[in-house]
């Protein structure tokens, strides 16, 4: 069970069942690996050790026998940034166990409210708003309380019954 968690870092060590993502920008440049992106616009092959520490992550959690899957809402045509991100990002950790659904909205209404933003849901009880600055730059995380549980699996189980399994959205949309 999760205690009081006192950052994001926590919940990943904490969770014990699931942990859920919602994606709702088509850009993150300005977090995580900027080198990689440079190198995936530079046109280069994907290295064999890209992401290699959340890889690791990923599949102690999916050993352990816990979840960790995620929605992306986008829109069609995809951004450099979403290419570089389903195409390298997902295909790799989709092969270390980590589940991906795509909520296209390019040709239908959002069925999320407005204002929902990124998200983490840990073990359906702890959410976790994200916050980003200008440029997709990872700007915090705020826990909230478990009596805002409800709202965020509402969210979460919305997005997931409006999206499809990344592998088959990937095969018609992304190559």
């Amino acid at each position: 069970m999760i205690s009081l968690a006192r950052s994001l870092g926590d919940l990943f060590d904490e969770f014990t069942c699931e942990a859920f993502r919602l994606e709702t920008l088509s850009d993150y440049s300005g977090s995580g690996n900027t080198d990689a992106y440079r190198a995936f616009m530079d046109g280069k092959v994907q290295p064999e050790n890209y992401n290699a520490e959340w890889l690791a992550e990923v599949r102690t959690h999916v050993a352990a026998g816990k979840r960790l899957y995620r929605v992306h809402v986008l829109t069609r045509p995809l951004t450099p940034y979403l290419r570089f991100e389903l195409g390298w990002g997902y295909v790799a950790n989709a092969m270390a166990g980590e589940e991906f659904y795509i909520l296209d909205v390019t040709d239908r209404p959002n069925p999320l409210p407005e204002g929902v933003h990124d998200f983490w849901l840990f073990d359906s009880v702890v959410p976790a708003p994200m916050r980003y600055a200008e440029g997709g730059t990872f700007a915090g995380a705020e826990i909230l309380p478990r009596a805002r549980a409800a709202e965020f699996v509402a969210y979460r189980d919305t997005a997931l019954a409006h999206a499809v399994p990344f592998a088959d959205w990937w095969t018609k949309h992304g190559k």
